[in-house]
């Protein structure tokens, strides 16, 4: 399910996309104009990375609940605050997550996480691939990235997703990568709101941009192209505002 610039951009980013063309318009109110997009920035936190040694399980999955730890803190913060629902999510480590799990469609990966929105469950299966290198931030990204999948769930947007209709495979598949792009963002906007962390740099952050790969296919994927799936983790990071990530009024040149 994860296939895994700072910058500054102005009030308008979230709304840039929006003013060109999309092939298949949506237009469900909970996905266009979710609360979500106008709560603001996510507040500044801390978050202490615990240590993990390569290819240390143990360490590794420590290092998932306490990030995980980190998102439930900020992510409460920010949709209280908000007035929007707040439940903490629940995390089961796996050394293999069983075919079907939750009606999912797991593979034969060596290292996945799934969410599971019927039980409110983040699922992880860290194989030697994820801890190979555990100093690229990778695990960091991709529980937040996860974790927005239960931000979706608790503010309504995966019920919307659930019933907007797509008569097409073309657009069905579009709105697939509409909904795991806005995760990246959204994991993107939780690093921000963390960075930076103790003993990391910009270059952490570069090396880490080069690691999350797409399908040259784009428009056939569920993530689409490389060069995609990276400009809205940047995007995400470049704000640190949720409001940046809202892939369902881009255009679909924005999401291919």
């Amino acid at each position: 399910m994860i296939l895994t610039m700072a910058g500054v951009l102005t009030a308008s980013l979230a709304g840039t996309a929006a003013a060109e063309s999309a092939a298949y318009p949506v237009k469900h109110p909970k996905l266009i104009a979710n609360p979500l997009y106008e709560a603001g920035p996510l507040p500044t936190t801390t978050c202490a990375e615990p240590r993990v040694k390569r290819h240390n399980l143990k360490q590794a999955r420590a290092y998932v609940d306490a990030v995980v730890a980190c998102l439930e803190s900020t992510w409460q913060q920010h949709l209280t605050g908000a007035g929007l629902p707040y439940e903490p999510v629940k995390v089961r480590h796996m050394n293999r997550i069983p075919k079907k799990y939750c009606g999912l469609a797991v593979n034969d990966d060596d290292s996945q996480t799934w969410y599971c929105a019927k039980t409110r469950t983040l699922a992880f299966q860290i194989g030697k691939d994820w801890t190979d290198d555990p100093s690229d931030l990778w695990l960091l990204h991709t529980t937040a990235g996860m974790y927005a999948y239960h931000v979706q769930n608790l503010v309504g947007i995966s019920d919307a997703y659930d019933v907007i209709p797509y008569p097409t495979k073309a657009e069905g598949r579009e709105q697939d990568r509409r909904k795991n792009l806005q995760t990246e963002c959204l994991g993107g906007a939780f690093v921000k709101s963390v960075w930076p962390l103790a003993g990391r740099s910009k270059k952490d952050w570069d090396y880490f941009l080069t690691l999350p790969v797409g399908n040259k296919l784009g428009k056939y994927s569920s993530y689409g192209k490389t060069s995609t799936l990276r400009s809205w983790i940047k995007r995400g990071f470049a704000t640190g505002d949720p409001g940046s990530c809202n892939t369902w009024a881009a255009a679909s040149s924005k999401v291919l």
